[in-house]
C-alpha cells in the first residue's frame, strides 16, 4: 500500500497550485478535488500526476472529507492550494513515516504570509494545525460534537497526536485586494454561523457590543498585547482589517434577521482555502 498520500481541495488556484505540489511531489498519491475550475488549476494538478475529482461545492469540511476518502495511502497530509512545505518539513515527514511513527497525528506550525511578510506575532504563529494523519483516524467536523460549518471548518480525530519540528508557509494575503475579499466572503460565511447558533445582536446592547466593542477589543487583544504591533506596517494592517471582520460578521447576522432568512445553500467561495 502506498505510505503517503497528499489531499486538496481547489477552485481557481492556478496562482498557488504549481508552488504547493512542487513541494509535495515525494508523496506516493496526490489526490485534487475540484469544484469547477475555470483557470489552468486541473491542468497544472494533471502535469503533476494528480488524481483528479470534480465535485459540486459541499462546504469546506464536506470537500475535504470526500478527498480524504478518495486517498489509499497509510497516511494522509491535508493541504490547503496556498501552502508549501518547507524542505526541512519535506525531509522530517520523508524520514518519519516509514518508522512506523508511535502518533496517529501530527500537528504542523504555519507561518501566515501577509503582504509577504512573515506574521509572527499577534496570534498568528505557530498556528498549529493538525494536518498528517493516520488513514481512518481524522475528519473535518463529522462528529457529534462538531456541526458541517460552512467556515473555519475544524478536524477532528482519535488516538495519540504529536507534533513536527518544521513549518508549512501559508500564502495567505498576497495583496490587500485578496485580503478584502477574503472578509467579505468569510465574514458572510461567518454571518451564517451567528445564525445558526441564534447569535443576532438584535437588542441594541447586543448589537453595540458585538458590533462596536468587541472588534475593539479584539485588536487590542492581538495588536498590543500579543504583540502585533511589532510586526511592523503589515501587522498593523493585519490587525485592523480583522477587527474589521469581526464587525462585518456580526453585522451582517444582524442585518440578516431584518430581511428573508439566508440560503441555506452555501457558494463556493473562489479560491477554496482559509
Amino acid at each position: 500500500m502506498p505510505l503517503l498520500s497528499v489531499a486538496i481541495i481547489t477552485c481557481n488556484e492556478e496562482r498557488n497550485l504549481a508552488r504547493t505540489l512542487a513541494s509535495v511531489t515525494f508523496a506516493d498519491e496526490i489526490v485534487l478535488v475540484d469544484s469547477g475550475s475555470q483557470d489552468r488549476t486541473l491542468a497544472i494538478a494533471e502535469s503533476f500526476g494528480a488524481k483528479v475529482f470534480s465535485r459540486t461545492w459541499q462546504g469546506f469540511a464536506s470537500q475535504k472529507n470526500f478527498a480524504i476518502e478518495q486517498c489509499t495511502s497509510d497516511w494522509i497530509l491535508s493541504l490547503d492550494a496556498d501552502e508549501e512545505l518547507t524542505p526541512e518539513l519535506r525531509q522530517q515527514i520523508r524520514r518519519l513515516l516509514p518508522t512506523n511513527p508511535p502518533a496517529d497525528a501530527y500537528y504542523i506550525r504555519r507561518r501566515n504570509l501577509f503582504l509577504n511578510r512573515w506574521i509572527r506575532r499577534g496570534g498568528y504563529y505557530p498556528d498549529a494545525k493538525l494536518r498528517l494523519f493516520r488513514r481512518s483516524t481524522a475528519n473535518f467536523s463529522h462528529t457529534p460534537h462538531f456541526e458541517d460549518r460552512p467556515v473555519h471548518e475544524t478536524i477532528v480525530f482519535d488516538g495519540a497526536s504529536s507534533r513536527l519540528d518544521y513549518d508549512l508557509i501559508h500564502h495567505a494575503y498576497p495583496t490587500l485586494e485578496d485580503y478584502l475579499e477574503h472578509m467579505d466572503r468569510y465574514s458572510t460565511l461567518g454571518a451564517q454561523v451567528l445564525l445558526a447558533q441564534g447569535r443576532k445582536s438584535r437588542g441594541s446592547v447586543a448589537f453595540m457590543w458585538n458590533v462596536f466593542i468587541v472588534p475593539q477589543l479584539t485588536f487590542f487583544w492581538n495588536y498590543f498585547l500579543r504583540l502585533g504591533i511589532l510586526d511592523g506596517r503589515e501587522g498593523l494592517l493585519l490587525h485592523l482589517y480583522h477587527s474589521t471582520y469581526v464587525s462585518w460578521k456580526y453585522a451582517k447576522a444582524w442585518r440578516a434577521t431584518l430581511s428573508e432568512p439566508p440560503a441555506t445553500t452555501i457558494q463556493a467561495p473562489l479560491p477554496v482555502h482559509d
